[in-house]
């Protein structure tokens, strides 16, 4: 798949790029796919949740009323469930929710996410470049503004840490800037465009194969 390399100002280099077809052309895997980013989610999540049972509520252990004659259930603590301020049955307690994938099915689940994105060209691949006045969000939003991106979730890759352009992106929603070595399968698939740098294509075909 041959396409073309822009300048950042939207402008045609004149030059083309032909991207891998052992990367951005393989026929997607759409269980990896599945595994790759339910394993994503699940790594976000801190797992700190907990509720206070019956053994971690505050209170007296006694026997609350006689066992016979009241005509109710019989109780035996002021801290049991059925009572309010009583502990949770069964709640939530801290626990991790990461698990292991195998090397190779997330190889395929990059492959065919990025593969997905080729086939509905949704990629663009711009030549390598720098804010070198500073980090200014203006001159991002004019960058995707020239690019035709305007209002689309984007993702940017770079091929090393360009501190000025990752400052420049990071209040503006819908656009995620990472580096072709983190480059993952679920940040590609939630974008509507991937615009990849020119150095960062080499990069992610070196890591992918």
């Amino acid at each position: 798949m041959d396409l073309s390399i822009l300048k950042y100002t939207g402008e045609d280099t004149g030059r083309k790029m032909q991207l891998s077809g052992e990367v951005f052309g393989v026929t997607p895997n759409d269980h990896a796919i599945y595994l790759d980013v339910k394993q994503y989610l699940a790594n976000q999540r801190q797992g700190t949740h907990k509720s206070k049972e019956r053994a971690d509520i505050s209170g007296s252990t006694r026997k609350i009323k006689k066992q016979k004659g009241t005509g109710t259930a019989r109780a035996g603590s002021i801290k049991s469930p059925v009572f309010r301020g009583g502990g949770r049955v069964f709640g939530p307690k801290p626990r991790d929710y990461s698990f292991k994938l195998n090397k190779k099915l997330k190889l395929v689940a990059r492959k065919s996410a990025l593969s997905y994105k080729a086939l509905e060209n949704s990629i663009a691949v711009i030549e390598d470049f720098d804010f070198t006045e500073g980090p200014k969000t203006k001159q991002y939003m004019k960058m995707l503004s020239d690019l035709a991106l305007n209002g689309k979730k984007t993702l940017l890759v770079l091929p090393e840490v360009k501190k000025n352009i990752i400052l420049s992106a990071r209040n503006l929603k819908g656009t995620k800037v990472t580096l072709a070595e983190k480059i993952n399968t679920y940040e590609v698939l939630n974008a509507d465009y991937l615009i990849l740098s020119e150095g960062s294509v080499e990069k992610i075909n070196n890591i992918l194969n």
